[in-house]
């Protein structure tokens, strides 16, 4: 059976229960049309006026108003500053986008949701995610410069550089020894202290890193020699990396797993590779196109001849036709640049450039007026009409 489309009704179920839908954008205070920023300012005006510790020697009834709005309030803006979410919501009424039936999520947001919501506004303050969980390494950035052939047939590249890696003699955990590795008394383990600090809503227990094991959560008691504690060196590395046929000016490749070394058992970062490309003598390269140009005398040109020429796939004929014109484009199929990652080929286009002859005798000149004279109106349809005028 297949599944049908539709809107959301005003009506949404919610653990069992049936409650009515409210307009997130009136909750704010705003339009439909507001700009993210607008949605920020008009929450932030609000949570400052609702938060709770307003209302401590407020009567029970005022108390459960307050805490309401203020679930509201923290819902909306929850939908609304996230781009899916508010596309969902506006098209579908529900930022859960297109509802198949009952069994979908609460509603209501509580204040175990307030943290995340601020900690946009105070850069990460009210993260709870712990500061020594697995960190990924850096990446390292390289560029590399290729012939016009190289990138033409692929190449291989031996890259050396200077990454972080893991000390050997420590295995990463900067200690001397597994003996000198000790959790941290301050948090248990856990990388992260609580704290009571004052904030613009009044005094809050945020999360914070612990200042004695700088949220590693262990302590080292007698540092790795080699490393000094740290846990990584600098070492000189070499990279293979093997360059696809067909690669451009300006595209950058990555290589998985040959950056830094990651922190906390995090997995390494990545080689990332700008590729320059040096240009041709011969071609000029637009996408995987090359254009040449052939400069042929006026005898060829006039009378048509088969000229032979150098593609990067080696010689190929090239039939220039009886009267071909100055800037006459030819067109040869499969003979331009390798199409990167398939089993193709662009084109090349000859450009036909002729050539005036220089230095002529009195002979010459006397035989290319007679044979000038002896031209039709139709064999010189724009020189003739031209000397008209």
């Amino acid at each position: 059976m297949p599944l049908a489309f539709s809107k959301a009704s005003g009506t949404k179920q919610v653990k069992g229960k049936e409650y009515m839908a409210k307009n997130l954008y009136e909750i704010l205070g705003v339009s439909k049309t507001a700009s993210d920023e607008d949605i920020k300012k008009a929450y932030r005006k609000l949570a400052i006026q609702l938060h709770p510790d307003r209302f401590a020697n407020a009567t029970a009834s005022e108390k459960k108003a307050a805490e309401e709005k203020f679930k509201d309030i923290n819902h909306a803006y929850e939908v609304l500053s996230d781009k899916q979410k508010r596309a969902n919501y506006d098209q579908f009424g529900s930022e859960d986008g297109p509802q198949f039936g009952a069994g979908g999520g609460d509603a209501g947001q509580g204040f175990g949701g307030f943290e995340d919501i601020l900690s946009s506004f105070f850069g990460g303050s009210f993260n709870k995610k712990t500061a020594n969980a697995p960190k990924q390494g850096d990446d390292i950035h390289v560029k590399i410069n290729l012939t016009f052939d190289e990138a033409y047939n692929g190449v291989s590249k031996t890259i050396r550089l200077n990454r972080d890696e893991n000390c050997s003699a420590c295995s990463g955990t900067g200690a001397k020894d597994p003996s000198a590795v000790k959790v941290c008394p301050y948090c248990n383990g856990s990388g992260t202290v609580r704290k009571v600090q004052q904030t613009m809503f009044g005094q809050q227990a945020v999360q914070t890193v612990c200042t004695n094991c700088g949220g590693k959560g262990k302590i080292v008691t007698e540092k790795c020699a080699a490393c000094r504690g740290n846990g990584y060196a600098r070492k000189e590395a070499s990279v293979k990396v093997n360059i696809p046929a067909g690669v451009d000016n300006g595209v950058s490749m990555t290589v998985r797993n040959e950056g830094h070394c990651g922190k906390n058992g995090g997995a390494k970062g990545n080689l990332v590779i700008a590729v320059g490309v040096m240009p041709s003598e011969k071609y000029r390269r637009v996408g995987n196109d090359l254009y040449f140009d052939l400069p042929i005398g006026f005898y060829d040109a006039a009378c048509g001849c088969d000229m032979v020429i150098e593609t990067m796939k080696g010689e190929a004929k090239c039939k220039i036709p009886e009267g071909t014109q100055s800037g006459t484009k030819i067109r040869l199929k499969g003979y331009g640049m390798k199409v990167l990652q398939k089993d193709a080929y662009g084109d090349l286009y000859v450009i036909v450039k002729l050539e005036t002859p220089k230095g002529l005798s009195s002979k010459q000149l006397k035989l290319l007026k007679e044979f000038d004279d002896s031209l039709g109106n139709n064999q010189y349809p724009k020189v003739k009409k031209f000397k008209r005028k």
